[in-house]
């Protein structure tokens, strides 16, 4: 027997599942969260809930907010059980399960986003949050600057009221919030970006001196955007998550499944006041900086490492490729040798020992994160997570040859069929130009580093250049295996 997850039927949930121990009628709105996904709720919600449960901080409660099609559907889902949502912790020693009610409201998504702004310009608003992917602030990929020329920036600027994008929401927010006398709030990026405070600044200030130069000031001068690390393995929802949350007895239609493993660190940098999020397990600190390279360059970076040469090769899930003994070493062996000499290690964690907690995180067998999930959006995730590492790798002499070869596996992948012969979906918001390059770079290798949006001047290094034409041309020639055997191999 299952009882639909509601405000009324908490006392009815099964007794080994905790649920808020606190009056969510008391709690009152201080976030907006704009891009409330699965992440979300596994990580920022979490960490409020633990804060409500202890009886702290209750007007700090989540508004959800989108800007898609999607987000609407999400908003009709959560909106029928009260903003609950069931987190099924996936521990390889047992499952457990627990309902979070730190989000309370939810804005309605229509075209010019007017109720979203209106909710952000209310008093009690102090900060907007944003989950969006790291593709989605409009950074152009070569310059590393705001990418001014993309349609849907050029809309944002020539209608200020009506934007279509969450950026142009919160700026036409901040004109209403400056007009009325009520002062900032703060900007918190919670996405996988180095210096992701600064890349929000960036975006927001950019975007309001197109159409408001004096607005763009007062942000630059008066908003403030921390920087912040974000870590937890957190697989989409489908029919198995569904089924897991009946399991424990309860009917929730977007319930979450999360790895056993959270982190989050963050610059006290809040420029309205913040939640006490130290006091459940957040780290405030000023080397943000030096976490986030620590989990970009080798958890984040580790993913793309191992998941194009899995989609070749058709594995479909990170555990699954962690068990293949060849994909495994050449994740240990490129870690080791390629990235971990340009990561500094933070308090209490050596890069070293970081990759071997990250391998055991991967390995995790109850997390089913697929390799395509992990996959989409190569061209905003290469160039974010992968290309830095050789950069440095170049300029300090030590070996790329397996980032060459990891570089050469995506432009295989992106060609679109696996060595199998079943077709590779569209897996990128540019597949299409993607695959055509890719499909080029068969017979002309270097026609793939010739994308130098993403690449910039690398394919005027001999040394990477030359590496990644070798490898895409062994991949061709004898498979995707042979090219791993040769890299194991030295």
């Amino acid at each position: 027997m299952t009882i639909k997850l509601a405000n009324a039927t908490l006392d009815l949930v099964p007794e080994a599942i905790a649920r808020p121990t606190y009056d969510r009628s008391a709690l009152t709105p201080g976030i907006v969260h704009i891009g409330l996904g699965n992440f979300h709720r596994a990580h920022q919600a979490w960490y409020l809930h633990r804060l409500f449960q202890q009886g702290l901080n209750l007007d700090w409660a989540i508004v959800g907010a989108g800007v898609r099609p999607y987000d609407e559907q999400m908003r009709n889902k959560l909106k029928a059980q009260d903003y609950l949502t069931t987190l099924i912790e996936l521990d390889p020693a047992g499952d457990s399960a627990e309902v979070i009610g730190s989000m309370v409201d939810y804005v309605p998504v229509v075209q010019g986003n007017g109720p979203l702004i209106e909710r952000m310009a209310d008093p009690s608003i102090r900060i907007v949050a944003l989950t969006v992917t790291e593709g989605g602030y409009y950074i152009d990929p070569a310059t590393k600057g705001f990418d001014a020329g993309h349609p849907d920036i050029r809309h944002d600027a020539e209608n200020p009221q009506t934007p279509n994008t969450a950026f142009g929401a919160m700026v036409s927010a901040l004109g209403l919030r400056r007009d009325r006398g009520i002062g900032p709030f703060t900007g918190q990026s919670c996405d996988n970006l180095q210096g992701n405070g600064q890349i929000l600044r960036q975006t927001l200030v950019s975007l309001a001196r197109l159409s408001d130069p004096e607005l763009a000031d007062w942000i630059d001068a008066n908003c403030s955007f921390p920087n912040a690390m974000v870590d937890c393995i957190v697989p989409a929802t489908g029919t198995r998550e569904l089924a897991m949350a009946r399991e424990f007895g309860i009917e929730d239609a977007v319930p979450v499944t999360h790895e056993t493993f959270r982190q989050w660190v963050l610059e006290d940098d809040f420029c309205a006041g913040r939640p006490d999020w130290d006091k459940v397990g957040a780290t405030f600190s000023n080397n943000v900086h030096g976490y986030e390279a620590q989990k970009i360059r080798i958890l984040n970076a580790g993913h793309q490492v191992i998941v194009n040469v899995a989609e070749v090769l058709h594995i479909e899930t990170i555990a699954e490729i962690m068990a293949q003994e060849k994909i495994h070493a050449m994740f240990r062996k490129l870690a080791k040798e390629e990235i971990v000499p340009h990561v500094v290690p933070v308090p209490g964690m050596t890069p070293q020992q970081y990759v071997d907690l990250i391998d055991r995180r991967f390995a995790n067998p109850k997390i089913v994160d697929t390799t395509r999930r992990v996959a989409f959006d190569g061209s905003s995730r290469h160039p974010g997570f992968i290309i830095p590492t050789i950069r440095d790798g170049l300029q300090a002499d030590t070996p790329v040859a397996g980032l060459a070869l990891v570089e050469a596996a995506w432009a295989r992948m992106c060609e679109g069929t696996r060595e199998d012969g079943t077709l590779i979906e569209p897996n990128d918001p540019f597949w299409d130009e993607l695959t055509e390059t890719a499909r080029a770079a068969r017979n002309n290798p270097r026609s793939w580093l010739e994308m130098r949006n993403l690449y910039g001047d690398l394919a005027d290094s001999p040394r990477f250049a030359d590496a990644f034409t070798r490898w895409l041309k062994l991949i061709y020639a004898e498979g995707m295996e042979t090219a791993l055997d040769t890299y194991l191999n030295g």
